[in-house]
């Protein structure tokens, strides 16, 4: 081929795939993940892997936590807006490790994307650094692949697991939980990032309500309150397990706040809760009205506006309570643990809800 031919064949970036862009991409959000480290970190962003220093144990144990953020992401690439879902990211796996009362390490990423554009991808990925700084952890690294063809240009998934340490003495669950203990209820930033299938069939769908239009109820537009970022509790569950006696906790995600807590109250005990103790915030009502969602179906769907559930010893509950208020979380004694009756292990609700 001489000088002046072009070369007419077949390449990557004709079949869809930039390289270029996917580099260009890794120089806009590298200063971002690089503020999301900690001093295990060893080594630099580039690598093939991630290498974290597990420092001093007697008897750690490994956790890890998978997750993504399902369909909320259709409300982020339906407003252009990608900032704020790396928080929901990070929030779905972190607050799944502190559980067990695991302490999140780092975090890896992974993009799927139709087509890279270097900005929205680094607007996801300034997402996850910030609620990575949020929740303690380091953003380890992580994956961007791009998709042509299976993925339209303005669509993409996001996915990450979270690694997170405990010293086998330390570790929270089922086996710790009494009769008598006091169940503690954190408030939830919103929906967090469940639900939204139904969310998104009620209010865009049956009732057409715009995305950019303002709501009263919410204070703000419908779009904003969708996008509202899931609450990160990590450091807050773990700095009251260091200083109360803390025998589990619960992250109400899908399936709601009954059956999660459900996963953590051991056989022959029910958590008795009571609706009465908390007013669901507006989105939840609104939900329910104009989708003429039942109760039940409201419960098992979304979290209601509890978002974590920490099951403490009765002497330490109010200490908990003090607590967390004093770290702006707002919290409230939501039940007890009692032993159950034939028929009615793990979690119950009782009562009516207060009027917002």
């Amino acid at each position: 081929m001489t000088d002046n031919q072009t070369n007419t064949g077949a390449s990557y970036a004709a079949a869809g795939v930039s390289i270029e862009a996917g580099d260009r991409a890794v120089e806009l959000f590298a200063p971002l993940a690089k503020k999301a480290t900690r001093p295990e970190v060893r080594g630099g962003l580039g690598g093939f892997a991630g290498l974290f220093a597990l420092g001093e144990y007697e008897k750690p144990l490994l956790a890890a936590a998978s997750d993504g953020v399902g369909t909320k992401l259709a409300v982020a690439q339906a407003m252009d807006k990608h900032d704020t879902i790396g928080q929901d990211l990070v929030a779905m796996c972190v607050d799944d490790l502190v559980v067990c009362g695991a302490e999140p390490l780092f975090l890896q990423d992974y993009i799927a994307i139709g087509k890279v554009v270097p900005e929205h991808v680094a607007s996801i990925v300034k997402g996850i650094a910030e609620g990575c700084e949020l929740a303690g952890c380091a953003l380890l690294g992580g994956e961007t692949a791009e998709h042509p063809g299976l993925m339209k240009e303005g669509e993409y998934d996001v996915s990450a697991t979270a690694v997170g340490v405990v010293e086998e003495a330390k570790l929270l669950g089922p086996e710790r939980v009494r009769p008598g203990d006091v169940v503690i209820a954190m408030a939830s930033s919103g929906l967090h990032s469940n639900g939204y299938s139904l969310a998104r069939h009620v209010l865009l769908e049956m009732n057409s309500l715009p995305l950019d239009g303002y709501v009263q109820d919410f204070g703000r537009t419908l779009g904003e309150e969708l996008l509202e970022p899931t609450r990160i509790y990590a450091k807050d569950c773990l700095d009251l397990a260091n200083e109360c006696e803390v025998h589990t906790y619960a992250h109400v995600t899908g399936g709601g706040l009954a059956a999660n807590l459900a996963r953590v109250i051991p056989e022959g005990l029910t958590a008795e809760l009571n609706r009465s103790t908390w007013a669901p915030a507006p989105v939840f009502r609104t939900i329910a009205r104009l989708g003429q969602v039942d109760q039940a179906e409201m419960e098992k769907t979304f979290n209601m506006g509890v978002g974590m559930v920490a099951v403490v010893a009765e002497d330490d509950a109010e200490r908990a309570l003090a607590m967390l208020t004093a770290r702006h979380i707002d919290a409230w004694r939501l039940g007890e643990v009692r032993p159950a009756e034939a028929g009615a292990e793990g979690a119950v609700l009782t009562g009516e809800y207060q009027r917002g």
